[in-house]
């Protein structure tokens, strides 16, 4: 029995997020499905994360305990023989036993993207959030950079969060950048770990900066302020990606 952990990368178009929901297909489920044809028995897998409805991820980790003769190798071409297109395992290796895709991660960061022009792109529409008029990507920057550090996050949690409820809202961000490349305005956030919708509120609080409606500067306030209503509004879940999963192994 092995400790196998795998990368995959997946369109969130279709699904309800990662976690297996009583409410619509998720990744999850989808993968367990190719893993059982492939293994001929149902491990439970361990996720780094539970991405939401229409996110999507370059690099999500997951880890799960089974036997197998199949060369660590080849087990990504193996499950992605029995996976729809909008689902891929990148890559597979061993880990010790007692790793958890979750706890064992050191920091995680996501990619916001923002196309930043009046019109759609007719190819990838569904993976970006459009802000028609020119936002002032100096400004997002050095609004981001206000972001990074220990800090109590709750102004940028959506309602509903657990983590909210039991008073553990304090995250530590170690990188927050904004970089424009032509129309697209990409923002991207590591952190230790988020509170719920944290990144796109964060998007969406960096648009209003990049729009001329908050201050770079404000930033400090809004989050000493603990008050959801003084940040931005949450962007929508189609431009969201969980780029990749730091590990110390």
């Amino acid at each position: 029995m092995q400790n196998y952990l795998l990368t995959l990368a997946y369109d969130g178009t279709n699904y309800c997020g990662f976690q297996v929901q009583p409410n619509g297909r998720s990744v999850a489920q989808t993968f367990q499905d190719g893993l059982e044809a492939v293994l001929h028995s149902r491990p439970d897998i361990k996720g780094c994360s539970r991405t939401d409805a229409g996110v999507h991820a370059l690099g999500f980790a997951l880890n799960f305990h089974a036997e197998t003769r199949i060369p660590t190798e080849k087990l990504p071409l193996a499950i992605n023989q029995h996976l729809p297109p909008d689902i891929r395992v990148l890559c597979a290796r061993v880990v010790p036993e007692e790793f958890h895709a979750r706890y064992a991660a050191h920091t995680k960061t996501y990619l916001y993207r923002i196309h930043n022009h009046p019109i759609d792109s007719p190819f990838d529409e569904k993976y970006y959030t459009r802000v028609p008029r020119r936002l002032d990507a100096d400004a997002m920057q050095r609004a981001a950079e206000q972001f990074v550090g220990k800090h109590d996050f709750l102004a940028l949690c959506a309602a509903g969060s657990s983590a909210a409820a039991h008073g553990d809202t304090v995250r530590t961000i170690t990188d927050c950048h904004v970089t424009r490349k032509g129309d697209e305005v990409d923002i991207e956030v590591t952190a230790d770990g988020y509170l719920y919708n944290m990144v796109r509120i964060l998007a969406g609080t960096l648009c209003e900066v990049g729009a001329g409606r908050m201050q770079p500067d404000g930033i400090p306030g809004i989050l000493a302020s603990r008050d959801r209503s003084q940040a931005g509004p949450t962007l929508p879940a189609k431009g969201l990606f969980l780029k990749k999963v730091d590990y110390d192994l």
